[in-house]
């Protein structure tokens, strides 16, 4: 008898495959947020790239006064340099985004399913964990550096996508999905440790009066539709100052001001129906928000924070080979580059031999540990955590910045060398991917059913 081979591509029991494609929704969005994080990260590595050239110039002097040039209001405890309104303000544009993202995920997103979301979450916390405890191995007997051991656990999205846009990776989407979540679940944690063992001389009046603000604009923005109706710029003119004033007084509070943008962010109603694209709905709150915030963010936020942090006086070679030899730099290096891959491929490898899971049939392990050598980029947090453990301008600071340039580097450079081998697979893949024999303008691969 003659009987029809399985398709390999065909997913009979979704719950046992590991980094399935998901919906065709869920795909189209992150895409669409990976083509505006291209665009960031290219500007991104300019900035950076500009400011190490500057601070190693003989305009030096220059670019270090801008950096320390201060304004603001000093009765409100404002009157920052600009270096500091940086990290401080405009990143808190980018950790409000993360928030967004992340309750969108959990929300209305397909990680929302614990079958779909276990792997990818705890692939995050082993890319956390592991280089953390490197670090703290090679730096343990130094009680004043091991202060850095969160320095090596964020991936930078921007960066990473970035990398994939200059080396032309076709990856599917089921990779692009896990690289995204990888990369906002550790934001979230790291922005969990920056405010328990980053923050200092706690104040509680600013902390509590906080929550004032705080409430109200998370009222307002659950009744959106009652108060505003589709008047999208009424909300901002009343969100956007109470969302302000949340932020000065987690500042004042000593509390570092970027957790405020993550709980502004989760304050952002997100409804299932909204964020599926229901015809019926309309653009929620949170995706007015997310649309209108995530160019502020990728254009000019965070090129403009890696800007003021990446300069760093390298000193020539001598001084170069100082700072990579420094334990701060090499606990960076290996955190990001061996830790960071060996966390999230072996916990990965452990959770799939635990439930006998296997993975999706258009991609192989040696493109998960690809998307794990991209993880170890780590820019933007790295950069921020590393100025909130030694300080900005400190020796150590600098050697921070040394070993986490470094590192991104050299992990983009072995993502790329193993990413690049696999592109014939990956746009076989998306060509998979684009067939839609019905014509119904969703492509089969995302309607089969074993």
């Amino acid at each position: 008898m003659n009987s029809t081979p399985p398709t390999p591509h065909r997913n009979k029991f979704p719950g046992s495959t590991v980094f399935s494609r998901g919906s065709y929704s869920e795909a189209l969005r992150i895409g669409e947020i990976l083509r505006k994080e291209t665009v960031g990260g290219a500007l991104l590595v300019i900035a950076a790239v500009v400011a190490l050239v500057w601070a190693n110039s003989p305009a030096s002097d220059s670019y270090f006064a801008l950096r320390d040039f201060k304004v603001g209001y000093e009765s409100w405890h404002l009157e920052l340099s600009l270096g500091a309104w940086a990290s401080d303000g405009l990143l808190a544009i980018f950790f409000f985004l993360v928030g967004l993202e992340l309750k969108r995920e959990f929300v209305a997103g397909d990680l929302r399913q614990l079958s779909k979301s276990i792997v990818p979450v705890a692939a995050a916390v082993g890319g956390v964990a592991v280089p953390a405890v490197i670090f703290a191995v090679v730096n343990l007997s130094s009680p004043e550096t091991l202060r850095g051991w969160a320095i090596p656990t964020a991936t930078d999205i921007a960066f990473a996508v970035a990398v994939l846009a200059i080396i032309g990776s076709h990856l599917p989407s089921a990779l692009r999905i896990f690289l995204l979540t990888l990369a906002v679940v550790d934001d979230l944690i790291a922005i969990t440790i920056i405010a328990f063992f980053y923050s200092s001389d706690i104040q509680v009046l600013p902390l509590l009066l906080a929550l004032v603000p705080l409430a109200l604009y998370a009222f307002l923005a659950q009744k959106f539709r009652r108060f505003f109706g589709l008047h999208a710029a009424a909300a901002w003119l009343v969100l956007l100052p109470l969302g302000a004033v949340t932020w000065a007084l987690v500042h004042a509070s000593g509390i570092h001001a970027t957790v405020a943008g993550v709980l502004l962010g989760f304050a952002i109603p997100v409804i299932r129906s909204e964020a599926s694209g229901g015809p019926e709905a309309g653009p929620g709150l949170a995706e007015i928000f997310e649309h209108r915030f995530r160019p502020i963010s990728a254009g000019v936020a965070v090129p403009v924070f890696a800007f003021f942090s990446a300069g760093v006086a390298v000193g020539g070679w001598a001084g170069l080979g100082s700072a990579l030899t420094d334990p701060v730099a090499l606990g960076i290096i290996l955190g990001l580059v061996l830790g960071k891959p060996v966390g999230i491929l072996a916990t990965t490898w452990i959770l799939t031999k635990a439930t006998r899971a296997t993975l999706d049939s258009s991609f192989k392990w040696i493109d998960v540990f690809g998307v794990a050598l991209l993880a170890g980029i780590g820019f933007t947090v790295s950069l921020l955590v590393a100025e909130l453990s030694f300080g900005n301008g400190s020796l150590h600071d600098d050697h921070a910045k040394v070993g986490i340039l470094a590192a991104s580097l050299i992990a983009a450079v072995l993502a790329t060398a193993v990413l690049r081998t696999r592109n014939r697979q990956y746009r076989l893949a998306e060509e998979l991917e684009r067939v839609d024999s019905d014509q119904d303008g969703v492509p089969d691969v995302y309607q089969e059913r074993g």
